[in-house]
């Protein structure tokens, strides 16, 4: 009896702390209507409550956010001169002491309390929402889709090879986002493939894996830090762990187009060979120039290869060389690069020279 008491008291608080909840979000967090101030010239009105990002979203200004505006990429940060609050614990993880200083916030985390004054870069000013069509979509791995976009026939793309695009998604909370690397050239101005992992529970990959040949689709663009730089005449090694080969063949696709003389490596860690896409067009592209090479490995056992086995990093310890005349392009697991970035470090790649897209 006692502990059924117990367990009827413990739902009615529950119950009672999701009421409370409620009543917060809704009464005490109503914070009215906030002007938002952008650079000092333009402005708009949104309702409190929602973040700054969400809220700059929605009014056609894009920010960088490639991870859905958790908190953790450090994408979306922004000066907040005015209105922004005091910056959160989760910020100060991301930002460091010298951003905070000078006004820096995390959007996503920034809420709408009052009016704000935000200071926007140039280039996010320059970033654009497309509508497009998916050409075709198909499987390449048991969980992996590719999915080719055109865009409308009067529009076009500029973007350099690495960067990513940020799909759009209606959810029952409003309209959302979540961020996929570009994976085929910039000289294809008209179009753009995407290399969509399916995740768990996850909103935009699974709203990705649904759609078919000649739906439409929504998305802004280009974003990213992550290219390759061309101004450069070292030697490109990338390094790419699953779904992260989908900017390196953005990129190593551009460079075999676009000859200059400069050296490229691909190192590529699959778990299986059902994993290991796109095998077969870099094995050509190694075939074809002798100035690429390709190293592909398998970190379980498989009776069906016969090429190296392990993790991606002991591969670059066995065959990377000339590293103080090279510079990196990472993209993969977290893990993944930073067990890469020793041993980059130790082949003499200085860290200035290695760049790097977790997920």
């Amino acid at each position: 009896m006692i502990f059924i008491k117990a367990i009827i008291f413990i739902n009615l608080y529950i119950f009672a702390i999701g009421i409370l909840i409620i009543f917060m979000d809704k009464v005490i967090s109503n914070y009215g209507e906030c002007k938002v101030k952008i650079n000092n010239d333009k402005e708009f009105e949104e309702h409190g409550g929602k973040t700054l990002l969400k809220a700059l979203f929605e009014n056609k200004y894009f920010i960088p956010s490639a991870c859905g505006g958790k908190g953790t990429c450090g994408y979306c940060k922004l000066q907040v001169p005015e209105g922004g609050g005091p910056a959160l614990p989760t910020e100060a993880l991301i930002l460091n002491s010298k951003e905070l200083r000078e006004g820096y916030r995390l959007s996503c985390q920034v809420k709408l309390r009052e009016d704000l004054d935000v200071t926007i870069p140039a280039e996010y000013l320059e970033i654009k929402e497309y509508d497009a069509v998916i050409e075709q979509i198909e499987l390449a791995t048991s969980d992996i889709k590719k999915v080719k976009i055109n865009l409308a026939e009067d529009d076009e793309i500029n973007f350099k090879p690495g960067q990513y695009v940020q799909i759009m998604f209606d959810t029952p909370d409003g309209l959302d986002y979540r961020a996929y690397s570009i994976a085929s050239t910039p000289e294809r101005k008209n179009s753009i493939e995407l290399n969509v992992k399916l995740i768990p529970e996850g909103l935009g990959s699974s709203y990705v894996h649904a759609k078919n040949k000649n739906d439409k689709i929504q998305f802004s663009g280009p974003y990213g830090d992550f290219f390759l730089r061309t101004d450069s005449h070292r030697k490109i090694v990338c390094v790419a762990g699953g779904v992260g080969l989908a900017p390196m063949k953005s990129i190593i696709d551009f460079w075999n187009n676009n000859p200059h003389g400069r050296k490229c490596e691909l190192y590529y860690g699959s778990r299986t060979t059902k994993d290991l896409y796109d095998h077969e067009f870099f094995v050509k592209i190694a075939k074809e120039n002798p100035d690429f090479s390709y190293y592909p490995a398998l970190s379980d056992k498989d009776p069906e290869w016969n090429g190296e086995c392990g993790f991606i990093h002991t591969v670059i310890e066995k065959y990377l060389e000339d590293g103080a005349n090279s510079e990196a392009y990472l993209c993969g697991p977290e893990i993944m690069i930073n067990f890469v970035t020793e041993v980059l470090i130790a082949k003499e790649i200085p860290q200035e020279r290695i760049s790097y897209d977790k997920f």
